[in-house]
């Protein structure tokens, strides 16, 4: 008996040890959400909604936003801008502002770097070419207007047009109907419309081969033709 009872004296330490580790790990399980618990679908929200700065909270005002009116007054507005012009207060309102300053000033450093990185890396490369760009979608960091110009070859009122819209400091995504995807075509006409290298390695100019785009848009002759974005949707302006 005297060595049964010393026994479980000796056990009992252990015992209570055990029970204490049990219950704080309870306590821990039901503190601390599970990473189960959480849906993938929440889990991408909250990501988005971080990338942006914004709370869960905001995130799902967001969505159900764009699910009201919005949907189809603005479908591809951003979610600060969104949430800027639906605010209910003026401090709401300031808050969305400035996050959007902040978010726009870091995207407009880095681009400005790769800019500047590639247009050293064209005059190392090909010195003397202007740069084509390849496909561009006439959306642009550029906080000004652009305008998408389709031209065409063998036509002289395109290379007026484009002459007097760059000398009135407009910003151009221009493309070329017909150049079969062939550089020195849109290069030689860009050179007779009087475009400058310089207008292309600052942005305010961009060379496009047109691939189809312009019978796209289900548009017809007289060239040139001048374009816009406006709420997501292709509008001509002359």
């Amino acid at each position: 008996m005297r060595r049964f009872a010393l026994l479980n004296v000796l056990l009992l330490p252990i015992c209570l040890h055990a029970a204490v580790a049990a219950a704080a790990d309870q306590v821990v399980s039901e503190s601390t959400p599970r990473n189960s618990d959480v849906s993938p679908l929440q889990q991408k929200r909250t990501t988005a909604a971080q990338a942006w700065g914004l709370t869960d909270d905001e995130w799902a005002k967001f969505e159900h936003l764009q699910n009201g009116h919005r949907r189809y007054w603005s479908p591809q507005l951003d979610p600060l801008t969104t949430l800027g012009v639906e605010a209910e207060s003026d401090q709401e309102r300031q808050r969305y502002a400035e996050l959007q300053v902040r978010l726009e000033a870091k995207r407009a450093e880095r681009e400005l770097a790769y800019q500047q990185a590639y247009t050293a890396a064209w005059a190392r490369l090909f010195p003397g070419l202007q740069p084509v760009q390849g496909m561009s979608s006439a959306d642009n960091t550029s906080t000004s207007t652009r305008y998408a110009l389709f031209v065409e070859e063998q036509c002289s009122a395109c290379q007026t047009r484009v002459s007097q819209l760059a000398k009135q400091g407009a910003q151009l995504d221009v493309y070329l109907v017909g150049s079969q995807g062939k550089d020195d075509v849109i290069r030689h006409w860009a050179r007779q419309a009087g475009i400058t290298a310089a207008q292309v390695s600052s942005g305010q100019i961009t060379l496009n081969h047109d691939r189809g785009r312009w019978f796209g848009l289900g548009a017809s002759r007289p060239l040139p033709a001048r374009y816009q974005q406006v709420d997501g949707q292709w509008q001509r302006v002359d």
